[in-house]
C-alpha cells in the first residue's frame, strides 16, 4: 500500500483544521483564505478544531473526531469581500428575468505555529 504522506519531506509539520464548515490542509508560515471570521486585522487567533496532526518527526496524530490538545495559532491579516457571483434566472417567453449578486466576505490568515 502507498504511503499518502511519503512525497513530504521529514522536517515538514502540517495539521487538518476545520473552520467555516470546510477542512483545510496548514502549514506554519502559510496563508490561508477562510470564511469570515470574528476579530480585527493584525490579532491573534486560536483554531481548535484540528482533525489531524503531522510533526517534524514523521508522528502522525489522528483525531476522534479532533486531536485532543492540538491547536492552531493564526494571525489575521485582513478581512475582505471576494469577488461577485451573479444569480441569472430567467423563464423564456414570459418576459421575467432576476438578476442578482452576491460578495462572501472572507478572511485571510497567517498560520503562526502548530502545537500538538
Amino acid at each position: 500500500m502507498r504511503d499518502p504522506f511519503s512525497k513530504l519531506s521529514a522536517s515538514h509539520m502540517f495539521a487538518i483544521v476545520e473552520t467555516g464548515g470546510k477542512q483545510y490542509r496548514v502549514s506554519p508560515n502559510e496563508k490561508i483564505i477562510v470564511e469570515k471570521l470574528n476579530g480585527e486585522a493584525g490579532s491573534k487567533i486560536i483554531l481548535n478544531r484540528v482533525l489531524l496532526v503531522k510533526s517534524n518527526q514523521d508522528q502522525i496524530s489522528f483525531g476522534e473526531p479532533m486531536v485532543k490538545g492540538a491547536e492552531v495559532e493564526a494571525e489575521i491579516v485582513k478581512t475582505f469581500k471576494n469577488d461577485k457571483v451573479l444569480i441569472f434566472k430567467k423563464r423564456r417567453r414570459k418576459s421575467s428575468r432576476r438578476k442578482k449578486g452576491h460578495r462572501q466576505q472572507q478572511t485571510l490568515l497567517k498560520i503562526l505555529s502548530i502545537k500538538a
